[in-house]
């Protein structure tokens, strides 16, 4: 009975994995119809969210499946609960690609960045993209190590995101309120999908573990 039990969790784990790829993937597309004006592309990840949404639900339905069947303790329990709530994380992660290709799409035929930021959201559409890869590797792996250093990775995408707004701020910025609206919303949607992919790693270390590390990167016991 509990091997069948660990054989249902390690495929829960891989449930997971496959949905963070499928987060990244969506990222990857949403940055391209981004940065080209690719109304295809952000119809793509527009439609393919909806793959994304099912398996969320799926994975929290299997969770809770193991939960009541299972009454799993310790780290058993941990694992299934941490698991639950990486679920309600990927979900975001594919959310918020979503909300990119969604501004792509709204701003169709015309490109929705200034000529001055694409390098901006090129980077942070490629550090957001390696993170996703990142997370999903380590939902598979289960590595603490590896899980550590997505939180160092991280970093890239807090120092592109402070960058941006120095172009923002700039009184020589010539392309209205819209624009700007647009870009401090983008900024934020992939500075958001990076600390969901540190999150996912937080909490496959606590899986792993049992300690959650802090935001410092410090690990508390719980």
């Amino acid at each position: 009975m509990r091997s069948a039990y660990h054989e249902q969790l390690d495929a829960l784990s891989s449930q997971l994995g496959e949905m963070c790829g499928m987060a990244g993937v969506a990222m990857e597309r949403a940055t391209q119809s981004l940065l080209q004006a690719d109304l295809a592309l952000a119809e793509q990840v527009i439609t393919d969210h909806e793959l994304i949404a099912e398996s969320s639900a799926r994975a929290e339905e299997s969770a809770f499946i193991l939960l009541a069947l299972q009454a799993p303790v310790a780290g058993d329990l941990r694992s299934v609960v941490s698991s639950i709530q990486i679920v309600a994380d990927v979900d975001r992660m594919g959310a918020l690609a979503l909300h990119v290709a969604k501004i792509a799409r709204r701003r169709h035929p015309q490109h929705a960045l200034p000529e001055e930021v694409n390098g901006y959201f090129a980077e942070m559409g490629r550090v957001a993209v390696e993170l996703g890869h990142g997370a999903q590797e380590v939902l598979i792996t289960r590595d603490p190590e590896k899980a550590a250093r997505i939180r160092e990775e991280d970093d890239a995408m807090d120092d592109l995101h402070r960058h941006l707004f120095t172009v923002l701020m700039d009184r020589e910025w010539k392309h209205g309120v819209a624009a700007a609206v647009d870009i401090t919303l983008l900024g934020r949607y992939y500075e958001r999908f990076a600390d969901h992919a540190v999150e996912v790693a937080r909490r496959v270390i606590f899986q792993v573990t049992g300690e959650l590390p802090t935001a410092d990167g410090e690990l508390n016991a719980r």
